[in-house]
């Protein structure tokens, strides 16, 4: 955060703009990031923490382990990550699911990275293209995009994605079996866990809000219900009415439950300072001009406006490692390139599939996943650097692909 804000003001007095339009400039950045989104933001991170805290995240991947049996046990660990991965942050879905995992497999005897990368790529999706993930949320409130929208295109690219990263691209690299003993762990019992229709419920009411919410007021025509469908197309209104549910149906109590709100709001203070301080530096950007420069440098290189959000955002998170500042930085840059026709929800997606884009030693998520799975530097790029990588050329391709029918 400290050095986002610093390299916003010397960027700006670099760049020729008074002092005192640059702290006006950094002003209505921070202001206009955090407006759009605090408040889904908190409310997200309410409901993921309630999440984990009631044991709806466990009884969830306890439900698919049962419902897909050892053959497909890939297929569930993915659909628990994208389930989990939506409310809650990348760096805490990870937490809360890998011991899962490692039970997972050392109860089936399948290797753990085998169970492991459909996790990871999960979590990975979620976070680059699935509101109301903070990320997609950030660069939805930049663009102006419509978050019902970038959902719902969102979860078109993230399925086919999801199912090669994830799914296929273990099975080509990795043995299926252990090759090494794993830790003991063991599945717990399920006695005090929540029923599988509230876990369920609690998890994934948001985004059915917002998808019906989304759909119910595109019509055209006006009719009774229209403004109730406008209304809960807002995130805000969808997580409100999810967190407000999931304090009705806890079993420990709503003190309890209050409890895990603000631990889950503590938990998110430094991303929500780093998105604010990123929101000022992407002000800057805008304000200085460097959005127009970017623009008419790169107007004679007939690019898809994508394609060219894609490559400035992932040559900013191989350098910088981050894939929220990468992407709100890049979206000061990019932004000039939605007059070019190109659909705001889609400029959402591509910076978030750039944002992606090849992690390595400069990034705290490389770091968790090798220290986790106990691997080398070198087998950590040929499994967590490829799988994102391809994570993020696969979401370039398909919105490529999803630019001509919308």
């Amino acid at each position: 955060m400290i050095a986002l804000i610093a390299v916003a003001i010397i960027t700006g007095l670099l760049l020729g703009m008074p002092v005192s339009r640059v702290m006006a400039s950094i002003s209505n950045g921070i202001g206009s990031t955090l407006g759009s989104m605090v408040m889904v933001l908190a409310l997200g991170a309410m409901m993921g923490k309630m999440i984990e805290d009631s044991g709806s995240a466990k009884k969830i991947v306890f439900i698919l382990i049962r419902a897909f049996g050892k053959k497909n046990i890939q297929w569930a660990v993915l659909l628990t990550g994208l389930s989990v991965g939506i409310p809650l942050f990348y760096n805490a879905g990870f937490v809360v699911l890998i011991p899962l995992v490692f039970a997972i497999s050392a109860t089936t005897g399948l290797s753990k990275l085998y169970i492991g990368i459909p996790m990871a790529t999960a979590l990975s999706v979620t976070h680059g293209f699935l509101p109301p993930h903070p990320g997609p949320v950030a660069l939805a409130g930049i663009f102006h995009a419509d978050i019902g929208k970038t959902l719902i295109y969102g979860l078109v690219l993230s399925i086919p994605i999801a199912l090669i990263a994830g799914i296929y691209f273990p099975r080509l690299i990795l043995k299926r079996d252990q090759s090494a003993t794993v830790q003991d762990f063991s599945i717990s019992e399920e006695e005090n866990l929540p029923s599988a229709s509230r876990s369920f419920i609690t998890a994934l009411l948001p985004v059915f809000l917002i998808i019906a919410g989304t759909i119910g007021s595109s019509f055209r025509m006006d009719y009774i219900g229209k403004p109730l469908f406008i209304f809960l197309a807002d995130p805000t209104v969808a997580l409100l009415i999810s967190v407000i549910i999931a304090l009705a149906v806890q079993k420990t109590g709503i003190s309890k439950a209050m409890e895990s709100c603000a631990e889950g709001v503590k938990s998110i203070a430094m991303i929500i300072l780093i998105i604010a301080a990123g929101g000022a530096f992407k002000q800057i950007l805008i304000d200085s001009g460097m959005g127009e420069t970017v623009k008419q440098l790169t107007g004679d290189l007939n690019l898809s406006p994508l394609l060219l959000a894609w490559l400035i955002t992932a040559s900013l998170r191989v350098t910088l490692g981050s894939a929220t500042v990468a992407a709100l930085t890049a979206s000061g840059m990019v932004l000039p390139l939605i007059g070019s026709g190109v659909s705001p929800e889609l400029m959402v997606l591509s910076v978030g599939a750039g944002s992606l884009m090849f992690s390595h030693v400069n990034d705290t998520g490389f770091w968790m996943f090798k220290e986790y799975f106990n691997l080398s530097l070198k087998e950590t790029f040929s499994t967590w650097t490829i799988m994102e990588s391809l994570v993020s050329v696969l979401g370039l391709i398909g919105l490529l692909v999803l630019n001509q029918f919308v």
